[in-house]
């Protein structure tokens, strides 16, 4: 349970307005066909992606990851973090083949038959030394997407701890339990046409919502404590990064339902030719 300082409790309150909107979107519901799936995967994929970095992030703040090693100061988050990382950059698959979450997310995709080319050209012109909002730019990925990856990478690279942990935890961790769950109860997908997803999702649920949230919690509140400024910062890149998640799932939405009207045109005019 977070410990909110009263001072920042209004913020808090439109914070939990917004994930309620972010947890339960529209999106969710309007995947009801593997083709549906596919396109929400080809966009979602990015997200993934760049949670890792937040990710690594902490892992920078509260352990060592430097030479010469020296003792993390919070022992606790260290611990916390490491075993967070341990379980999204290299859980087990169902075979027993370890792989990150993203690399799942991949595997995924290729399952259902959903294009990875994006994501892939990404990493490989990243890798290569290309500006990442370039890359985003030549792929003509969706704006909506571009302002997602851009501003996860810049609180990564930039942002305090105390906004890290913010868009972290309640952009991601703490919300995607529901938002998958949510996922599995409305979308129209039968679990064996999409079994890797399935156990990607599944695992989240579990990790994220039993693990891994609960242990961002703690470490929030012995980090920030009763510093009123910095739960400032942390519900500021909260607010924002659900922000930029709604809009993502907004775009996507039109864009899934854009592509059945586009199928159902095209399907009636060949019935009347």
């Amino acid at each position: 349970m977070i410990n909110v300082p009263s001072e920042v409790q209004s913020k808090y309150e439109l914070l939990e307005k917004k994930l309620t909107d972010m947890r339960q979107h529209n999106v969710f519901s309007s995947i009801q066909s593997v083709e549906d799936l596919r396109t929400f995967m080809q966009w979602h994929v990015f997200a993934v992606w760049d949670f890792m970095s937040l990710a690594k992030r902490l892992q920078q703040d509260f352990t060592c990851v430097t030479l010469p090693w020296m003792p993390p100061t919070e022992i606790e988050a260290a611990r916390l973090v490491n075993e967070i990382i341990l379980g999204e950059e290299t859980d087990v698959m169902p075979n027993g083949q370890a792989a990150s979450h993203f690399e799942m997310y991949l595997i995924a995709m290729q399952e259902i038959g959903a294009s990875t080319n994006q994501i892939n050209r990404l990493l490989t012109m990243v890798s290569n030394g290309a500006d990442l909002a370039d890359a985003l730019t030549n792929l003509k990925v969706s704006p909506a997407i571009k302002n997602f990856v851009l501003t996860t990478m810049l609180v990564a690279m930039h942002g305090k701890t105390s906004e890290v942990l913010g868009s972290f935890f309640y952009g991601r961790e703490d919300s995607i339990p529901e938002m998958f769950d949510h996922l599995l109860k409305t979308w129209n997908i039968r679990e064996k046409d999409a079994e890797v997803f399935v156990y990607y999702l599944n695992r989240h649920i579990e990790l994220d919502g039993d693990a891994h949230g609960p242990a961002v919690q703690k470490i929030m509140n012995n980090r920030l404590k009763g510093d009123v400024k910095a739960w400032h910062e942390l519900f500021d890149s909260a607010i924002h990064a659900v922000d930029l998640r709604i809009a993502l799932w907004d775009a996507l939405e039109q864009e899934i339902n854009s592509t059945k009207a586009i199928k159902t045109t095209t399907q009636l005019h060949a019935a009347v030719a």
